[in-house]
Formats: structure tokens, C-alpha cells, sequence
């Protein structure tokens, strides 16, 4: 028989068992769903990361501090998160840096910025807040926008002056509806009057800026924490296409202000990063971070469902036992009146197949289907979530449709071709 006759026999034996192969493929179905969800997920995750991302502006390249450990790659970079979080202090990077790398030819400005924690308080109302010290350039290049008043300059920052402004959310908690402008709030024991609100702009990577209580940078570190340094600073360019020979000129530059050694050149051909106290990070780094971490939960997710997928296809393996223990008569005799072992092999692998194709289809449906309603769910949360499957979820899917099927199709088939024509006839 040629491959169209056994198909149309394949088929017609399906379709004879309508509900046994209806619950047949149901472990499939669940499977192949969760592998379209995974990656709908997936590029729905990728997608709002990269518009926080993105928020804080494309132009930009960033400095943050790094615990200096010694080692390379993935360890260091391990190392250094642990001892950020369990208090280690750096204390290195400072406004000095921040200066320098201004004057490079393709910056055309930069904000440093450093955190602190206080209680803030007007009239009865008392909050613990996040208090974010900043240079006065910060509102030009940060995608913040003012709702009132105005921001400090760079005159009040050096000055150490005593202003604030406030964040939507925690003006609506100390203020209520009256309007802050020109009153005065107390932080520690200090009173600083508030010069402008921020518009709503929502939480970005976790943070909610809404909440937070913006000082001049100097004043953050010389009234009330007694520092130096700063956490982070945030240049923005002229051409972005030269993005990362920027950012190798400001390495220089911090490592030359912070007595860092010249970097060794690994076999790899980049730079030994092991003993700086800084990391600068352009937005191409950012988004190969980004694929990295979004393609490696991914894969995660997938592993997790391939183990719905065995299941499901030991489910096919025994019912296809089944089916071959039912059907031992008619291989005897289609054996008997010449069938081959391929022909018989072939017919019970097009099943299975069939079987798990099938389930494939609907589980892709059904897929697309909770991806959809998982998109709305996400965006009636505040979420600036897309709906979109990549075209190689379908390819995955068809894929895992076709191999389980071939794989747990393979047992019970090779036992019927192997069957013997006269034991088999005996069946009757």
C-alpha cells in the first residue's frame, strides 16, 4: 500500500474510536497549549521590560557601582549582586565622575543620583519615604515630567538648599487636595518646601517613582547622610552609534580617577572587568541582558512542559498497546495476503502521529486562546502588555506534535509489524 491508502486507513480507524481518540490526545492538547502560552508570555515579558527600559530613555548609556571581587563573568557579576544586598559600601564613584565623563566629545549631559530612606511628614501625616537625590540636569533627561511648579537648578543643588520635589502618590498621601506648592514638609528634623509635583508615571522595573521625594543631590549627602559618593549616574549622547566606544572612554576615565589598574585583554578578546568598582552599561548590553534573561526563562518554562508532553505521550504509548492488542486479527491477516513490515510499521506510526498532530492543532488553538485572555487580564492591570506569539512557537509546537508521536508510536507499531501472521489469525 502507498502512503495515501495507509493515511485514509489511519484516519478511518480515528475516526471509528471518535472519543477514545478524543481523550487520547487531551495530554497533548494541555502540552502544546502551555508551549504557546510560554512563548506568548515570553514576548509579552520582553516586550514590558523593554518599555521600562525604553522610559528611561534609548540615548543614554549608565553608570552604577560594582563590588570589585576578583573573579570574571557570570560568578563576579553573582558576587558582586550578594554583596550589594548585603550592605557592602562603594564609595568611589562620585560627581567628580560624573563631570569628567561629561566633558567626553559624544555626552551631552549626565545626572548623577544616590537613595536614601526618611520619614516625611506635613501637619498630622507621617510617611516613610524614599528620598532620591539628584543633579539638576536629571529632569532634562529623565522621561519624567513635571505636573506643577518646578525643578531645583543647579544653583539651589550646589547651594545645599532646602527644596523638594514631590512624587503624585506621595502628595496625594501628605496633601490630599490641597495644593503643596510653597509649603514646607519635614523630613527628619529639617523643613524643605516644596517647589513642584511630578506627574503620575507609574512603577518602572519594580520602582515607583510616585512615590518617591525628589532633593538636590548635595543636599541628600551633605544635610542628611554625611557622604560623598553616589549610586548611580546617567549620561545621555549625540549619536548613539558610537554608544559603546563612548562608554570604553568613561571606563578609562573612571579607572584612571579610581587607580584601577589598565585591564588585562582575555583570550576572549574583552577586557578583564574583575577589579572595577563601576559598571557602565549601554542600552545594546541592556537588551542582550534582556534575551538572555527572557530566552533562558524560556527554556525553563519549556523543560517544565516537556514533562506534560511525556505524560500525555505515554497516555498515546499505552492506548496505541490497545489498539495493536485489538486489531491483532486484521494484522494477521493483512500479513497473510502479503503486507509488509514497513506497511504495518508505517500504518500504526501515521497514526500516532495523526493522533498527536491533532492534539497539536488544538492545543495551539487553545494556546492562543489563554495567551489572548492572559493579555487582557495583564492590561486591565495597568499593564502595557502585547498579545503576540512568535513564529517559532508554532514551529516548536508542530515539532513536539510530530516527535511525541513518532517516539511513543514507535513501541506499540514495531509490536504489531512483528506480530506472526498464524498467532495473530489465532486471535479471531
Amino acid at each position: 500500500m502507498d502512503f495515501i491508502s495507509l493515511t485514509k486507513i489511519a484516519i478511518s480507524n480515528l475516526r471509528s474510536n471518535i472519543v477514545r481518540t478524543g481523550l487520547t490526545v487531551l495530554g497533548i492538547v494541555i502540552g502544546i497549549a502551555s508551549v504557546i502560552v510560554v512563548f506568548s508570555a515570553g514576548e509579552g515579558i520582553r516586550g514590558l521590560i523593554l518599555d521600562q527600559i525604553e522610559s528611561f530613555g534609548t540615548d543614554i548609556i549608565e553608570t552604577e557601582i560594582k563590588v570589585p571581587t576578583g573573579k570574571r563573568g557570570l560568578a563576579a557579576e553573582q558576587q558582586s549582586a550578594m554583596g550589594l544586598a548585603t550592605g557592602v559600601q562603594i564609595t568611589t564613584l562620585t560627581l567628580e565622575d560624573m563631570e569628567d565623563i561629561k566633558d567626553l566629545p559624544n555626552v551631552r549631559d549626565g545626572y548623577a543620583a544616590i537613595m536614601s530612606q526618611e520619614q516625611v511628614g506635613y501637619s498630622n501625616e507621617i510617611k516613610k519615604a524614599f528620598l532620591l537625590g539628584a543633579t539638576a540636569s536629571y529632569i532634562d533627561i529623565d522621561k519624567s515630567e513635571l505636573e506643577s511648579g518646578r525643578f531645583f537648578t543647579e544653583a539651589e543643588d550646589k547651594s545645599l538648599a532646602k527644596v523638594v520635589v514631590l512624587g503624585s502618590k506621595i502628595k496625594d498621601t501628605l496633601f490630599g487636595d490641597l495644593d503643596p506648592i510653597g509649603k514646607s514638609i519635614k523630613i527628619k528634623k529639617d523643613k524643605f518646601r516644596v517647589i513642584g509635583i511630578m506627574e503620575e508615571r507609574g512603577a518602572v522595573m519594580t520602582i515607583d517613582f510616585d512615590d518617591y521625594v525628589y532633593v538636590p543631590i548635595r543636599t541628600l549627602q551633605k544635610r542628611m547622610m554625611g557622604i560623598d559618593h553616589v549610586l548611580y549616574m546617567v549620561h545621555r549622547l549625540y549619536d548613539l552609534s558610537i554608544s559603546e566606544q563612548t562608554a570604553a572612554e568613561a571606563r578609562t576615565i573612571l579607572r584612571e580617577n579610581h587607580d584601577i589598574a589598565k585591564p588585562e585583554i582575555l583570550p576572549s578578546g574583552e577586557e578583564d572587568t574583575s577589579k572595577d568598582d563601576f559598571r557602565v552599561v549601554t542600552m545594546d548590553e541592556m537588551m542582550e541582558t534582556l534575551d538572555v534573561v527572557t530566552n533562558a526563562l524560556t527554556i525553563l518554562l519549556l523543560a517544565i512542559v516537556v514533562i506534560s508532553l511525556i505524560v500525555g505521550g505515554v497516555g498515546i504509548m499505552n492506548i496505541m498497546y490497545v489498539v495493536v492488542s485489538e486489531r491483532t486479527s486484521e494484522i494477521g491477516l493483512r500479513k497473510a495476503v502479503g503486507a509488509k513490515f514497513n506497511a504495518i510499521m508505517i500504518q500504526f506510526l501515521i497514526e500516532s502521529v495523526l493522533v498527536t498532530l491533532i492534539g497539536g492543532i488544538v492545543g495551539i488553538l487553545l494556546g492562543l486562546l489563554m495567551s489572548y485572555l492572559i493579555c487582557i487580564g495583564a492590561n486591565s492591570a495597568g499593564l502595557e502588555w502585547d498579545f503576540g506569539v512568535p513564529f517559532r512557537a508554532y514551529v516548536v509546537a508542530i515539532s513536539f506534535s510530530v516527535l511525541f508521536g513518532v517516539v511513543f508510536g514507535l513501541f506499540p507499531a514495531r509490536k504489531a509489524a512483528k506480530l506472526d501472521p498464524i498467532e495473530a489469525l489465532r486471535n479471531e
